[in-house]
Order: C-alpha cells, then sequence, then structure tokens
C-alpha cells in the first residue's frame, strides 16, 4: 500500500470520528448560520470547488457544485451531510463522496435563549449545548424578590407550557433542558 493511500485512509477515518463527535448536542441550523463543509472520495481538481465556508441563506438552502439549493435550515449537520452525499450519489455524479458539515464556532455561541421576566438580568442568555431551565436562570442572576417560580412558562416553537420551578429546585433531576431560541417567563 502506497503513501497516498495510507493518508487518504487515516484522513478517511478522521472524517468519521469528527461525524460521530459532532452528532452529540448538535444544534439545528437556521438562516444566516456559516457551516464549513469538506469533501473526500472525489477528484483531487473538484475538492477546492467544493470545500469551504457556506452561509445558510435566507430561504434556509447553501448552494453546491452541480447540485444547486439544498437545505440547510431546521437540519442538524450530520443530517445535512447525509443529504449532501445522498445527493451526488442520486445523481450519479459522485459514486462514494464523504462529506463533513460543521456549524462555524461564532454561529455556536450566537445562540440564545431568552430570560423575559422574573430575574436581576433579564434578557438573552448565550445557549450552550446541555443548557437547562435553572442554569439560565442563574445565569440571568437569578430570581428576583418577586418571583414566582411555581408559575414559570416556557415558550418553545410558539408552544407555552407551565413549570414549577420549586419542584425542579427539590429534584433537580427534574431539570428542563432548554433549546435555541427558547423563552422563560417567570412572574412576579
Amino acid at each position: 500500500m502506497n503513501l497516498r493511500k495510507i493518508l487518504l485512509a487515516i484522513a478517511a477515518f478522521g472524517l468519521l470520528v469528527a461525524a460521530a463527535r459532532a452528532q452529540n448536542g448538535e444544534l439545528a441550523l437556521k438562516a444566516n448560520d456559516r457551516v464549513t463543509l469538506s469533501i473526500g472520495g472525489i477528484p483531487d481538481s473538484e475538492v477546492a470547488q467544493i470545500r469551504g465556508i457556506y452561509t445558510v441563506s435566507d430561504n434556509g438552502t447553501i448552494n453546491l457544485l452541480y447540485i444547486g439549493e439544498v437545505r440547510a435550515a431546521g437540519m442538524k449537520p450530520s443530517s445535512l451531510q447525509r443529504s449532501i452525499e445522498q445527493t451526488y450519489i442520486a445523481r450519479e455524479i459522485y459514486t462514494r463522496p464523504t462529506v463533513t458539515v460543521s456549524i462555524d464556532g461564532d454561529a455556536a455561541t450566537a445562540r440564545m435563549v431568552y430570560v423575559i421576566s422574573g430575574c436581576a438580568k433579564n434578557g438573552p442568555v448565550p445557549y450552550s449545548p446541555g443548557m437547562t431551565i435553572l442554569k439560565a436562570i442563574g445565569v440571568a442572576g437569578g430570581f428576583t424578590p418577586f418571583a414566582k417560580p411555581s408559575r414559570t412558562k416556557l415558550i418553545r416553537n410558539g408552544t407555552t407550557s407551565e413549570i414549577n420551578l420549586k419542584d425542579i429546585s427539590a429534584d433537580p433531576r427534574r431539570d428542563v433542558p432548554l433549546q435555541p431560541e427558547d423563552q422563560i417567563i417567570v412572574p412576579e
């Protein structure tokens, strides 16, 4: 086996490991997110034409060589990877492409949850994977003296649910995982 084949095998293994790690705690893409796309398993002369940083358009797509617009908004990077690979294969452009997509670091940290009221510092709180409602309230400075945590509302994708944070404080295993763009309202 020559050196080039060994290096290609190592690179392919690295892409698989990176893809497996990326699937844990992935965020769905949204308009204006920047993603880094790498591709292998295609002619070297075409890698540079596809590899790069793409911005998800306002209509939720990225534009790729030979296949045009690909839906990206609402998809996790690992799903977008599979979609791109399958599209290249289905259109018989490439037989075995290997695609890796990752959210640009700045875009991942730009995700927010919003604490609307009832905390010392109401407003946007930077989202981080694994964030829970109690962690977000802690980042927002904790409850005000007049807050009523037993009647807290969580708004997610237009749906409102009421949560008794006193119960969660007594049993932290019941803490609610948050998603980017969630809104927390603690009545006063």
